[in-house]
């Protein structure tokens, strides 16, 4: 009862902010994602009968804490709903940078559910699967799905679950996310539990609301502008609501900064491209593929370190040679 398997992480377009129950994860809204690409998490799930107690291993450490509890809030969904009790161990391992604002909670997460589902003989869709993944993260939900999805903000599993939206082909095959390094270590959760007592919380769940039909439209229509031009506004609205809580959290460094205005001023001089960042002080620079080698090297000029993505599909199955362990 082994499996491995492979998910990238995301980019939030229109991100969810606090949650209406925090053990089953429930947002107080629907949001909308991009998977990015090459990047990824790969973790290998065994269930084995000569195990005593769960283990979990990630970048060659042990787990344990709020971390080994989440990742716990997964498998055990996974056992009640395949009806096994079997202890489980779980190597994780991810090829990109992690708690700098990249996603690597979805990735991980993701990949856990889907790993863990197939080691225990589950035989569930995506989005069953996005149910899952969500108990560890919410934005886990959609990287399992993949590609551009969205996640209802239900409070149920049938209604708070990630479904891949029809993007138009140019938005799958064309964008490239020129991605800004600034690593500074930053703690999504904490922002998450105080979300409710920011005075700009009420009048972002409004918001947001235009936020998500605009989002859904301009993928749908392929509209490369407003789609990330509404993902550019939605992260301002986003760190305007993280910054006006009780803690007054504040993620973005000079380095952040500086890249904003840089995009700014080759958006001026007439190259597509939008800023967009998550909690955290990292950016994603989203612009085509034609213009991708020239953003990185106005990014690059900031000194910041680069990297160059584009959009990634769903979580998936690998074969038993990939394992970990």
């Amino acid at each position: 009862m082994k499996a491995t398997a492979k998910a990238h992480p995301i980019q939030g377009l229109v991100k969810y902010h606090g949650m209406r129950d925090h053990d089953a994860r429930y947002p107080y809204h629907d949001s909308i994602s991009v998977c990015t690409a090459p990047a990824n998490t790969t973790t290998t799930v065994a269930f084995d009968d000569d195990l005593d107690a769960d283990e979990y291993v990630i970048g060659g450490d042990r787990v344990t804490g709020s971390g080994a509890d989440r990742i716990e809030s997964v498998l055990d969904e996974v056992r009640e709903r395949a009806g096994i009790d079997t202890r489980a161990r779980l190597v994780s391992e991810n090829d990109f940078p992690t708690n700098i604002g990249l996603g690597s909670s979805a990735s991980g997460f993701a990949a856990a559910a889907v790993a863990a589902c197939e080691a225990a003989g589950l035989d569930l869709s995506h989005p069953e699967m996005s149910t899952i993944a969500r108990r560890g993260s919410a934005s886990a939900a959609r990287a399992v799905t993949g590609g551009y999805s969205d996640l209802g903000g239900g409070m149920s599993d049938a209604e708070c679950r990630s479904h891949r939206l029809d993007a138009a082909d140019s938005l799958e095959e064309d964008i490239r996310i020129v991605i800004a390094e600034v690593p500074a270590y930053k703690e999504t959760q904490a922002a998450h539990d105080e979300a409710e007592d920011s005075h700009m919380f009420d009048a972002r769940r409004v918001h947001v609301e235009d936020q998500l039909a605009e989002m859904r439209n301009a993928v749908r229509a392929g509209d490369t502008e407003r789609v990330f031009e509404t993902a550019e506004h939605d992260s301002l609205s986003l760190a305007a609501t993280t910054m006006t809580g009780p803690a007054g959290w504040v993620y973005w460094k000079p380095d952040t900064l500086e890249v904003f205005e840089t995009v700014r001023e080759l958006r001026a001089d007439g190259t597509p491209a939008w800023f967009s960042t998550d909690t955290g002080a990292t950016v994603y620079v989203n612009t085509t593929a034609e213009h991708a080698e020239d953003v990185e090297d106005a990014i690059a000029a900031t000194g910041v370190d680069t990297r160059v993505w584009e959009v990634g599909g769903p979580a998936r199955v690998l074969d038993e040679s990939e394992a970990l362990f």
